[in-house]
């Protein structure tokens, strides 16, 4: 198995869909984004993460959006793709549908709604694991999915599981945090799902993000990951510090609603989102707006 923590050390950026007025997805302006976040600095790029809007898009969509993602892309940096769901035997359908050769590794959110026991979790996860040809690394957002993956399950899959190679871990749980960091196995890849608690969650040991706000500010928020995982964190937290309230006003009404009205007022996409996700109230997008001129000076 290819050793996640190299690979994938540093800032992943969980990339928006940009959509038309029409809500059709604007190729274009998935391309702007695209070589925005590269030409920034970011390491590497996860498609169809929920960041993207996946529960809103179509199969055939999600499919011309990695043929599309991998295109533009060109192997300039990795690409990891989104293949979650609630439903053990769809995610492995589209395991072994989705165009994944070039793909580094698979990013599987926990089954959300059903709210399974950790055993169910952990028979999930094993599942999936065997039918991919690519690494899986858990996701664990129980804020959005309604239920925990306990670090225990995460330790279990970790040391039994060969093909389970990492976590993105979004519980804000620092003692579980520290728990799966502690326990791992040696190769195993662990990285932040919350932008802004990753400084000290780095400083604890993680190996990187999986960002919403690298979308905007790749070159900012790359910088500032990079600064933490080589112990300067001198330089690291004026950059934290700086992007805090922009981390707060792109969370505080919806994700990604937030994060397309600031890349929306850099001129790269269009302000649309696909029901049920509406973008920010107009309060909002002038606090935005404000921000950004402020950063911009």
């Amino acid at each position: 198995m290819k050793n996640l923590q190299t690979i994938l050390r540093g800032t992943g950026v969980a990339i928006i869909t940009p959509f038309t007025a029409q809500k059709a997805v604007d190729y274009p302006a998935l391309e702007r984004v695209i070589n925005h976040i590269i030409n920034g600095g970011a390491e590497y790029i996860v498609t169809l993460g929920t960041t993207g809007e996946t529960p809103t898009l179509s199969k055939n969509e999600k499919l011309e959006i990695v043929h599309f993602t991998l295109e533009k892309v060109n192997n300039r940096v990795p690409v990891v793709v989104g293949i979650g769901g609630n439903n053990t035997q769809s995610v492995i359908d589209d395991l072994q549908s989705y165009p994944l050769t070039q793909v580094t590794a698979v990013l599987s959110a926990a089954p959300y709604y059903n709210k399974p026991s950790q055993q169910g979790i952990y028979e999930h996860y094993k599942a999936i694991a065997s039918a991919s040809t690519k690494p899986v690394i858990l996701y664990n957002v129980p804020g959005r999915t309604g239920r925990n993956i306990a670090s225990t399950t995460t330790l279990r899959l970790a040391h039994e599981v060969p093909n389970i190679a990492g976590i993105k871990e979004a519980s804000g749980d620092f003692q579980q945090c520290m728990d799966i960091l502690r326990d791992r196995p040696t190769d195993f890849l662990v990285v932040s799902g919350d932008d802004a608690i990753s400084l000290p969650l780095i400083a604890l040991g993680m190996e990187g993000v999986i960002s919403v706000a690298a979308n905007a500010f790749p070159k900012e928020f790359s910088t500032m990951v990079r600064f933490c995982l080589n112990g300067n964190f001198k330089e690291a937290k004026p950059i934290h510090y700086q992007l805090l309230q922009a981390f707060d006003y792109m969370f505080v009404e919806n994700n990604p609603a937030g994060v397309k009205a600031f890349l929306h007022h850099l001129t790269l996409i269009q302000n649309y989102t696909r029901l049920p996700v509406v973008p920010v109230s107009a309060e909002l997008e002038q606090k935005i707006k404000n921000w950004l001129h402020q950063f911009q000076q």
